[in-house]
C-alpha cells in the first residue's frame, strides 16, 4: 500500500481523502491556498504546504507548485480529488514521469474521454449506445446546420472539450442554432482552449443516470451500480440517489453492462463514472460522457455497498486486489445525497461569507462530508459546495424521511445556503413519487 499521499485539492474532497488515508495509516499531505489556511483539511492532515494565492491558476491548478510540494514532503503518490487537475492528462503523465504514483486512470484514458466527440466515437465502436449526433467537430455554423438538419430539431449544442455541465445550450430552430453555436464555441475557446462543438439530439424529457465503474489492478472493469442525478439547476447536479427509481432490473443489467464496456474500451484503471441520458418513456439510454476521476456523489454508492471507494482507489493504484468480491456485490437499501451549497435557495446565485453557525445533523444512516466549520469562510474564489449530506435508509421512503429530518437539523448561518430548497424538494409530490426528470427544478420555480 502507498505509504504517503499528497491530496491535490481542497475543502470537502481533500478532507474526505485524508480521512481514509489516515485510517489506513498513510501519511496524508494537504496543499492549500492563502485563503484556505484555516480550513479543516489543512489542520487534519499530517503535513500541509502553502502553494499559492487564492487564484486557482496560481494554486490548485498550478501543477509545478503541487509537484514541488510532493517532492519537498517526500510524498509517494498524488490523489487529485475532483475538479482542478483531476482530469488533466498532462498532469497525470507528469506526475508519473516524476516517479510518483497517480491515483486515477492513466493519461491515455483521460485523453480519450476528455473530448466528447472522440469519446462518443469510441463508445459507439465499443457497442455502447450513443445519441444521434456529429462524429466530427461542427467547426463552422454551416456544419452545425447540416448536422441539425439530419438529426432534427431541437438539438443540444455542446463544447466538445467541456465537462460538468458547462458549455451546453439547446437550439429549437435554425435561428437559435446560429446564436447558440457562436456562444458555445466562444465559451469553449475561453474556458477550455478548444472551440470544437458537438451537435446532438436533444431529449425534452430525460433522466441523468450514471454508472460507477472501477478498473481493477488485474485489468478487470467492474460496475458498482447506478446513480440518478436528475435534480439539476443549470445542468449542475443538486441531488443524487441510488438505486434510480426509474431503472428496472432489466434496464439496470443493460446499463451496468454498458458501463463495463465503456471502461474496457479504454483499458480503464481506478474509479470512473459513465454518464448516460435515459429516456424514461422508452427505456432507451445513451452515453453522455465519462468522468475519469472520483465523482462528487460517490458516497451514496459507498452507503449501499458498504465500501470505501477512496480505499479502493488507493488499492488499485498500489497494485492490490479490492477489498470486495466483484462477483458478490449486494447493494442494501437506498441512499440520497444533497449538495449543500453557499447559494440563494431560490435563484441559486452564489452567496459566500463567513460561517458563524455550523451544526451538523447526526444519527443512524446520516453522514456529512464537509469542507468547512464555524469560524471558516466560504470565499468567492472556488465552487460554492460547502457540504454533502448523505442519508441511507432501508428503502426510498425511509431515506426520504431521514433526509427531511437531517435537513431540518442542519444549521448554517453566515453565507447563503440552499437547505430551504431541499426542504421544499423533499416534500415535492413529483420528487417523492420518483417519477421526475431533469426539468423538475424548473417546474418548482
Amino acid at each position: 500500500m502507498i505509504a504517503s499521499l499528497l491530496v491535490a485539492n481542497r475543502g470537502e474532497i481533500a478532507r474526505r481523502v485524508i480521512r481514509t488515508a489516515k485510517r489506513l495509516g498513510i501519511r496524508a499531505i494537504a496543499v492549500y491556498s492563502e485563503v484556505d489556511a484555516g480550513l479543516p483539511h489543512v489542520t487534519e492532515a499530517d503535513e500541509a504546504v502553502l502553494i499559492g494565492p487564492a487564484n486557482p491558476a496560481q494554486s490548485y491548478r498550478n501543477a509545478d507548485a503541487i509537484l514541488a510540494a510532493a517532492k519537498a514532503t517526500g510524498a509517494e503518490a498524488i490523489h487529485p480529488g475532483y475538479g482542478f487537475l483531476s482530469e488533466n492528462a498532462s498532469f497525470a503523465s507528469t506526475t508519473e514521469a516524476n516517479g510518483l504514483i497517480w491515483v486515477g486512470p492513466g493519461a491515455a484514458a483521460i485523453t480519450a474521454m476528455g473530448d466528447k466527440i472522440n469519446a462518443r466515437n469510441l463508445m459507439a465502436a465499443a457497442g455502447v449506445p450513443v445519441a444521434p449526433g456529429t462524429t466530427d467537430p461542427a467547426v463552422s455554423i454551416e456544419a452545425a446546420l447540416d448536422a441539425a438538419a439530419t438529426i432534427g430539431y431541437p438539438v443540444m449544442v455542446k463544447a466538445a472539450a467541456g465537462g460538468g455541465g458547462m458549455g451546453m445550450a439547446v437550439a429549437a430552430d435554425e435561428a437559435a442554432l446560429r446564436t447558440e453555436h457562436e456562444k458555445v464555441r466562444g465559451f469553449a475557446e475561453r474556458m477550455f482552449g478548444d472551440g470544437s462543438v458537438l451537435i446532438e439530439r436533444y431529449f425534452p424529457r430525460v433522466r441523468h443516470v450514471e454508472v460507477q465503474i472501477l478498473g481493477l489492478a488485474d485489468g478487470r472493469v467492474v460496475a458498482l451500480g447506478e446513480r440518478d442525478c436528475s435534480v439539476q439547476r443549470r445542468n449542475q447536479k443538486l441531488v443524487e440517489e441510488t438505486p434510480s427509481p426509474a431503472v428496472t432490473p432489466e434496464l439496470r443489467q443493460r446499463l451496468l453492462a454498458a458501463g463495463v464496456l465503456a471502461g474496457q474500451a479504454v483499458d480503464y484503471r481506478n474509479a470512473g463514472t459513465v454518464e448516460c441520458l435515459l429516456d424514461p418513456t422508452t427505456g432507451e439510454f445513451f452515453f453522455l460522457e465519462m468522468n475519469t476521476r472520483l465523482q462528487v456523489e460517490h458516497p451514496i454508492t459507498e452507503a449501499v455497498l458498504g465500501l470505501d471507494l477512496v480505499e479502493e482507489q488507493l488499492r488499485v493504484a498500489s497494485g492490490l486486489a479490492p477489498t470486495f468480491d466483484p462477483d458478490a456485490l449486494a447493494p442494501r437499501g437506498h441512499a440520497i445525497e444533497l449538495r449543500v451549497n453557499a447559494e440563494d435557495p431560490k435563484r441559486f446565485l452564489p452567496g459566500p461569507g463567513a460561517i458563524t453557525t455550523w451544526v451538523e445533523p447526526s444519527g443512524e444512516g446520516i453522514r456529512v462530508d464537509c469542507g468547512y466549520a464555524a469560524g471558516t469562510t466560504v470565499t468567492p474564489s472556488y465552487d460554492s459546495l460547502m457540504a454533502k449530506l448523505i442519508v441511507h435508509g432501508a428503502d426510498r421512503a425511509d431515506a426520504l424521511a431521514k433526509a427531511r429530518a437531517a435537513v431540518a437539523g442542519f444549521e448554517i448561518a453566515g453565507p447563503k445556503c440552499n437547505l430551504p430548497f431541499f426542504a421544499e424538494l423533499l416534500d415535492n409530490a413529483e420528487f417523492v413519487s420518483g417519477d421526475y426528470d431533469t426539468g423538475i427544478v424548473g417546474r418548482m420555480r
